[in-house]
């Protein structure tokens, strides 16, 4: 008899694998944070290098001793607080939009994403805010302030407090102002981080699911799934690896270290010859742990960690970061 059983080629827990419908993330979940500050800042991906930090674990069998790990460089210019949006809560007690605030000297760039509104409300005095549940500051990046030729990217973050007095407070002093990720984020902090990965086209099962060829010493090469499904049911199953579309799905990875945030000027983390399909780091910039979803250039959303791991890395120090070319030279 032959096997009738055969391991799960692929994962079914991202379905479907279709193109993301934008590429600015936006994050539906926030953390509960008693500090006032903003929860979440955008970047983006200028490439990869690496580092050595010492371990100063004490129950580890690299228990002070260097340690390579692998990082990511995001560079983060200043976010334009361009509104502030109110919420309500619905008769199925759901967040629905109020009403928003827009404040009065907008930047030229903005209009290239948005419409702007002729009429929109400047003050916060005319708003019910009785019926306010909710503040969450409108944000718009600025790519132009790094020299990066892009479209600017609008986006949401939810702000901390006890209060929604806090919140309101806080957002009426930033709107029309600049907020850096020094004020949001610090070194040794945990985050998630959202973006679209890399679009790799139509792709076949192999590559796409993971599905083992054929070979080339059988009768018959094929590479593609053995059968498509029985007689009866007779049809084909939505788990049946099929090809289609691979990459550019919008993916959060969850808890990334932040090693360093700093600025260009102040603490040069460009390698030789720029990154790859990037250039030089000149502003604001912070450095996490590990690989980040997208090429180069790519918006990422950072959002403080809404399930931050128990126990916190141990780190005696820097004490090497790589600044070799990335040019394969």
């Amino acid at each position: 008899m032959p096997r009738r059983t055969a391991p799960r080629r692929g994962s079914l827990g991202f379905y479907p694998r279709k193109r993301a419908k934008r590429v600015t993330p936006r994050f539906r979940r926030w953390p509960q944070v008693e500090e006032v500050i903003p929860l979440g800042f955008f970047g983006y991906k200028a490439g990869m290098t690496h580092l050595f930090y010492v371990d100063a674990r004490k129950r580890t069998p690299t228990s002070g001793r260097e340690v390579f790990t692998p990082v990511t460089v995001i560079e983060t210019p200043p976010l334009f607080v361009y509104g502030i949006r109110f919420y309500t809560v619905d008769h199925f007690g759901r967040k629905r939009t109020l009403t928003e605030v827009w404040a009065e000297k907008l930047p030229k760039h903005l209009q290239r994403k948005i419409t702007l509104p002729e009429k929109v409300e400047h003050s916060v005095e005319n708003i019910p805010l009785d019926k306010v549940v909710d503040v969450r500051l409108l944000v718009s990046t600025q790519p132009w302030l790094i020299k990066l030729k892009k479209t600017p990217d609008v986006g949401e973050i939810a702000i901390g407090g006890k209060t929604m007095d806090e919140k309101l407070n806080y957002a009426k002093e930033k709107l029309g102002k600049e907020i850096r990720i020094s004020e949001v984020f610090k070194e040794g902090e945990w985050i998630d981080v959202k973006a679209v990965t890399k679009g790799k086209g139509f792709q076949g099962v192999v590559k796409r699911f993971g599905v083992f060829d054929f070979g080339h010493k059988k009768e018959k090469t094929k590479r593609g799934v053995g059968s498509i499904g029985p007689w009866h049911p007779a049809k084909v199953m939505w788990t049946v690896p099929r090809p289609g579309q691979m990459g550019f799905h919008t993916r959060t990875e969850y808890n990334k270290y932040i090693f360093i945030v700093s600025n260009g000027e102040e603490r040069p983390i460009t390698p030789k010859g720029g990154f790859l399909h990037y250039g030089e780091v000149k502003g604001d910039y912070i450095v996490v742990k590990g690989s980040v979803p997208g090429p180069a250039k790519r918006i990422v959303g950072l959002r403080k960690a809404i399930r931050p791991p128990r126990r916190t890395p141990e780190i005696g120090g820097i004490t090497y970061i790589s600044l070799s070319s990335k040019q394969g030279a």
